[in-house]
């Protein structure tokens, strides 16, 4: 008598039969019978690929139980022992002690994922039928054949989402570099007093900057890479044109052009200090504050870093480096006193740090100093819930709307 498949496609109760299982059986048949596959390779492939196959790495770990119910380490298409029979109590000791609830729901998406097959026996348990000499029959559980069947679709999807991830790597690292160069590029001009408007070159900058995803995508990176080598390259054609001009060093400026050097245009009505005055402000200014520990500091506002001429380590580091920013930023000499007056250098140049952090959601960097100073002065600011907004905000939320608090409503974007 001719004996009919005894392998069963359908679920056992109430679970419905899908299309997808029914394309899984058609692989799982069509494979030629005795190909090999390494399960432990497939199974990294597997890995390399899960987004695609909208699985989580909990439904891998259930993956991996099950393949360690195989005892070989080369599963073979049409054999016998494709299938694998664990009851659920140690299914869920290999998944790492799993709950049976989430692991029936992650069995469910390994099946939907047309990873595994359901072979159920007419009453729903998992067991094997074996011949008298031992050989196992017919197995109720699950099949490992579709892994078998897909090894070389796995192989390939892997192959590609390795060299994509790789391509992304790449201009991930050009973007870091022209970041690199650019910014320490303008504050040397700035700090050389290279005749440039580097106001505009840092705002081009961080404009170019702001549009940096959270999760950035190859097609996203490229154009902005090419914008940065455009504006890298602008950059080093005026510093090597100081150089041709025979300017080795920064040029002589006279006592009453020194404070107002480089791009900065302040308010006509914002005198600036006196000397004098320069002089009582730091008898009284207030020391630099330790109650902002500066890795604190770099954490939270890593942009100020890429100013830095050796890295940001101490409170004096922090300091040189936001007297550099400053006017990149627009903010005027007078402002930038009263703030250091009202605060002290350190905590000065902690809200400066936090203001380019911000990029283009403050629109008047030196009023929103301003406004800030005068609260200092009035022991109404405090440094913390402003550093406390940047943490809750993260690394991506630059152009996103402040708090009141932190950031004046008259002072940002909308």
């Amino acid at each position: 008598m001719e004996m009919l498949d005894q392998n069963p496609i359908t679920p056992f109760g109430q679970r419905p039969l899908s299309i997808g299982a029914v394309k899984t059986q058609r692989d799982v048949r069509e494979c030629p019978e005795g190909k090999p596959a390494h399960k432990w390779r497939v199974f990294r492939n597997i890995c390399e690929v899960r987004a695609s196959l909208a699985i989580s790495d909990r439904a891998l770990v259930v993956l991996n139980a099950l393949l360690s119910f195989h005892p070989d380490t080369v599963l073979t298409a049409g054999a016998a022992d494709l299938v694998v029979f664990p009851s659920n109590r140690l299914l869920a000791l290999r998944a790492h002690g799993m709950a049976a609830s989430t692991l029936r729901r992650h069995l469910a998406v390994l099946v939907d994922s047309g990873l595994v097959l359901r072979r159920d026996s007419p009453n729903g348990k998992r067991y094997a039928r074996k011949t008298p000499s031992g050989d196992i029959e017919q197995a109720f559980g699950f099949d490992l054949g579709p892994i078998v069947a897909r090894a070389e679709e796995f192989a390939a999807a892997a192959e590609a989402a390795i060299a994509k991830r790789q391509a992304l790597a790449i201009l991930r690292e050009r973007i870091t570099l022209a970041r690199r160069d650019i910014a320490k590029m303008i504050a040397t001009g700035v700090e050389q007093h290279v005749p440039a408007d580097w106001e505009f070159y840092h705002r081009t900058f961080r404009d170019i900057m702001a549009r940096l995803p959270r999760v950035p995508t190859g097609d996203v990176l490229e154009p902005i890479i090419v914008e940065l080598a455009h504006l890298r390259e602008a950059i080093v054609v005026i510093l090597e044109g100081q150089l041709d001009a025979g300017e080795s060093g920064p040029p002589e400026l006279p006592a009453d052009q020194l404070q107002n050097s480089g791009p900065e245009k302040p308010n006509p009505s914002e005198p600036d200090p006196a000397p004098e005055g320069e002089a009582m402000a730091d008898a009284d200014r207030p020391r630099v504050p330790d109650a902002v520990p500066i890795r604190m500091v770099v954490e939270l506002c890593p942009d100020i870093v890429d100013y830095a001429r050796g890295g940001i380590r101490t409170p004096q580091d922090l300091i040189a480096t936001a007297s550099i920013v400053r006017p990149m930023l627009g903010i005027s000499p007078s402002a930038w006193e009263e703030a250091r007056v009202a605060m002290g250098d350190g905590q000065a140049s902690v809200v400066l740090s936090a203001i380019l952090q911000r990029g283009n959601a403050i629109k008047s960097p030196g009023g929103y100093l301003r406004i800030l100073a005068r609260r200092a002065a009035a022991g109404k600011f405090s440094v913390w819930p402003m550093l406390m907004a940047l943490r809750r905000q993260g690394p991506g939320a630059r152009d996103k709307d402040p708090p009141p608090y932190s950031f004046p409503d008259e002072f940002s974007q909308r």
